[in-house]
């Protein structure tokens, strides 16, 4: 069964390790070229929450909350690290079973200098994945801005973590069910981009909306803000994708080259919609086009061609923007920085069509193949249908149980006059600016 390269090298790397007579075999097997790439790309993704992300959101949010989720996104970074360090890698890539890791790799048990993943050390390997284990909760936090305790801010995502995240990777690129069953997902359509944009919907459900929505305009605060982190992402997204290959080979090159096409073409798609419909193309706009271009060639870009990357640019700029019209103005959820139809929706999009333009029958928009043993268009969109479900489902029912129980724990929601007042001063006792 073709498997993601993820779980490859790091089944070759242990194979090595418990292989009888090989003592020596781990050194050989680090390929400096692709040490050198995967360095460079896990920091281009903690890049893409710090700042990238923290700056992205907090442009988009009033400015009495600018600090708030600059806070949230820091505290997320540190806080996934370490439970990452502690249970996260192992539940996600240790053997286990078909749904969960086991617990031999907590702490990073048996991970040294020398132990491979692959061509590269396993210590880079389990650093590669912290780093979406870090924006993954992170991305969720545009779901309940401007309105949430920090407390359970910080409750949710630890819980979330360890009960979403660590199992749905494991489904996926840990040699669980879904990744047995043949699912495409190169860089996280569904193990990132849908999770956190069902959670980011349940969230904004739960909580209920900002005051004064959907009545009162809330607009961003900071324009300027929005496009220096919305540039960092589009950057970072290139380690993302890129370093999915965990090699400095062919693969990674095209998966670079799609995504940037598929950003662009995102990014002009909402342009052009709205210049079309409300007259004058906006920044706003623009810039979420390009980060549901990205989201959406996310679980494709290893599996597809530039013009497969072209037509998925294309349909989710269409998609994910009347998605956004559609969760804001006729379903009227406050999902507060639209996680659910750009994140979520773009997730859930690149995963459906990943199992169509992989396809090497259909000329100049053919990819690379379908996963082994699945030879039809059919065959693998019914297995990515399955994995959307499946990861949809399972999502929303964990994430509602959670905010539940952190609900009657710390409490959810800040008190009216804390929101009027803005969650910089009432939770932090500071100010993004100084007004005097």
């Amino acid at each position: 069964m073709n498997t993601h390269p993820r779980y490859r090298r790091l089944a070759a790397g242990l194979g090595v390790l418990l292989t009888p007579g090989l003592a020596l075999a781990d050194e050989a097997a680090i390929n400096g070229a692709d040490t050198a790439w995967i360095l460079t790309s896990t920091a281009l993704v903690l890049f893409m929450t710090l700042p990238g992300l923290a700056l992205f959101y907090g442009g988009l949010v009033r400015g009495k909350n600018v600090l708030s989720v600059l806070m949230q996104c820091f505290v997320i970074a540190g806080l996934a690290s370490i439970l990452w360090l502690a249970l996260g890698y192992s539940l996600a890539f240790d053997e286990g079973n078909a749904f969960v890791g086991g617990l031999s790799k907590a702490f990073f048990a048996g991970i040294g200098e020398n132990t491979v993943s692959g061509t590269i050390p396993e210590s880079l390997f389990a650093l590669f994945q912290m780093t979406f284990a870090i924006i993954t909760p992170a991305l969720i936090i545009g779901g309940y801005a401007e309105r949430t305790r920090f407390s359970a801010v910080v409750l949710f995502s630890c819980l979330w973590l360890l009960a979403v995240y660590a199992p749905i990777t494991h489904w996926v690129w840990g040699g669980g069910w879904l990744n047995q069953m043949g699912l495409l997902d190169f860089a996280g359509g569904t193990v990132v981009h849908i999770t956190a944009g069902v959670a980011a919907l349940v969230a904004a459900i739960v909580i209920g909306p900002r005051r004064g929505f959907p009545d009162s305009a809330m607009m961003p605060h900071n324009m300027t803000m929005v496009v220096s982190g919305a540039g960092m992402l589009w950057v970072g997204w290139f380690g993302f994708n890129g370093g999915s290959a965990l090699a400095a080979n062919g693969d990674a090159a095209m998966a670079m080259l799609v995504t940037h096409i598929s950003a662009a073409a995102g990014a002009m798609t909402w342009m052009f919609i709205e210049w079309m419909k409300f007259n004058k193309p906006t920044v706003l706009g623009t810039v979420t086009g390009m980060v549901a271009g990205l989201g959406t060639i996310t679980p494709a870009s290893g599996y597809v061609g530039p013009a497969g990357a072209l037509v998925i640019g294309i349909l989710a700029g269409l998609v994910c923007f009347n998605a956004t019209m559609f969760i804001k103005r006729k379903l009227k959820i406050d999902d507060s920085l639209d996680v659910f139809p750009v994140h979520g929706v773009g997730g859930i999009l690149g995963t459906f069509l990943a199992g169509i333009f992989a396809s090497t029958q259909l000329g100049l928009f053919s990819g690379q193949g379908f996963a082994d043993g699945i030879d039809s268009i059919s065959a693998q969109v019914a297995v990515q249908v399955t994995g959307i479900v499946a990861v949809f489902v399972y999502t929303a029912v964990i994430s509602w149980g959670l905010l539940k129980l952190v609900d009657r724990l710390v409490g959810l929601r800040i008190t009216a006059e804390e929101e009027t007042e803005g969650l910089d001063i009432s939770a932090h006792e500071e100010r993004g600016y100084d007004l005097h």
